[in-house]
């Protein structure tokens, strides 16, 4: 009987045991599962050892951060078994309010921030597109496809779309360091530009043998420029990437509804050029005067160009209809302002002179009571139009705002 009661404890202890064991381990791979929880001691590591890495930025707080978070693991599980490599890809999270000093470090102002550093640098724009693990998943594929397009003949680049962006470069043979180079810039700026590629006899008449060249050629539906060769050294990432990264981002930016949300949270007014859907002359013109006459307000304003037709809200806002266009306007967040005749920006001074107005207060105080003079009264007062493009900001029904008078 004593034996038996001897066997029986230790019967019971060993499922114990195995029932611990496997609380152990199960809590273990509950730890490992998700996303990598990043801070100060990891973070840079983690961004020096992989391709990519997708951070979510969140606040335990934060309800939109508690919404995301298990999508975002889940997300986090499926990529590490779809791209098991090492040194490839890893999604991270940051809890901000333990992590403030890398909270500052990546500008965060609202909660969930998505973002995505390639090859150790920021990209410029976050993640704003739908918040499930098929949409996580397929973002994840797209930004590590190939971002260079290799040609075999030069011919083919005469296809090539005229309202892009594109870099193009010329090397001797795929395993020169300078193409490693080349392919790490394009890689974080592929949302910008398309890079092209060509090797041993499809670029050979393009450049001296070793002497691989790189050329950008502008998007001529917008641009009356012409290529232009990179006039730096192959050898050097950084001087490559400023180049790049100023021939990519144009001064003068078209505005849709995708980047919308982008552009507002810059925090700059906008000074947009509406025009006809078809209408590529206005859009020429814009960008000359910009670039010769506007572009030491590049730090105060966007220059933004804007469909008419798929805007059309914010032109009934300023009292005008597609048969107005194309016509120039401000919004500083407040309010709109119109340029009051379009075919004055062939006057020099004159649109730079709009923008000075903005900024002494002369277009509000204008707006108000009338042309500025000693005899204007209280009872000029009008009200201009309020901003339209303020309602494209942040969603408060999709973010926390850290700074609810930010935009």
């Amino acid at each position: 009987m004593v034996m038996l009661n001897f066997i029986t404890l230790n019967m019971f202890n060993i499922k114990v045991t195995l029932f611990f064991l496997i609380t152990i381990v199960y809590i273990l791979d509950q730890t490992d599962s998700g996303a990598v929880q990043l801070n100060q001691q990891n973070l840079d590591m983690t961004l020096a050892s992989n391709e990519l890495v997708f951070i979510n930025f969140y606040a335990d707080w934060c309800r939109f951060s508690n919404l995301l978070m298990p999508i975002f693991d889940e997300s986090a599980d499926a990529i590490a078994k779809e791209f098991p490599e090492a040194g490839k890809v890893v999604l991270g999270k940051v809890d901000c309010d333990k992590e403030s000093s890398i909270s500052s470090r990546f500008h965060i102002t609202k909660y969930p921030t998505l973002k995505v550093i390639r090859n150790g640098q920021p990209a410029k724009r976050e993640y704003r597109g739908q918040r499930s693990v098929e949409a996580f998943t397929k973002f994840i594929k797209d930004q590590l496809e190939d971002p260079v397009k290799e040609f075999k003949e030069l011919r083919e680049l005469g296809a090539l779309e005229s309202d892009k962006r594109i870099i193009i470069g010329y090397f001797d043979r795929r395993d020169q360091p300078e193409y490693s180079i080349f392919r790490r810039v394009a890689t974080n700026l592929k949302d910008d530009c398309q890079f092209h590629v060509g090797f041993e006899e499809a670029s050979r008449e393009m450049h001296p043998a070793g002497q691989p060249i790189i050329v950008f050629r502008p998007n001529k539906l917008r641009s009356n420029d012409l290529d232009e060769t990179y006039p730096g050294g192959l050898n050097n990432f950084d001087e490559l990437h400023i180049w790049a990264s100023e021939k990519c981002v144009p001064l003068v930016r078209e505005i849709t509804f995708e980047n919308a949300e982008e552009l507002t949270e810059e925090g700059l007014p906008f000074l947009i050029l509406f025009h006809h859907t078809d209408d590529k002359d206005s859009i020429k013109k814009f960008n000359e005067i910009v670039q010769n006459e506007l572009l030491s307000e590049k730090q105060s304003i966007n220059f933004l160009t804007a469909d008419g037709k798929k805007f059309a809200h914010p032109l009934h806002h300023l009292g005008k209809s597609e048969k107005d266009l194309p016509l120039i306007a401000i919004d500083s967040f407040r309010h709109m302002y119109l340029f009051p005749n379009y075919k004055d920006i062939e006057i020099p001074g004159k649109l730079k002179q709009f923008l000075k107005d903005l900024y002494s207060g002369k277009l509000h105080r204008e707006f108000h009571y009338g042309p500025d003079s000693d005899t204007n009264t209280e009872q000029d007062i009008t009200t201009p139009p309020v901003s339209s493009f303020k309602k494209l900001a942040p969603s408060k029904n999709r973010y926390t705002l850290l700074d609810k008078d930010e935009l």
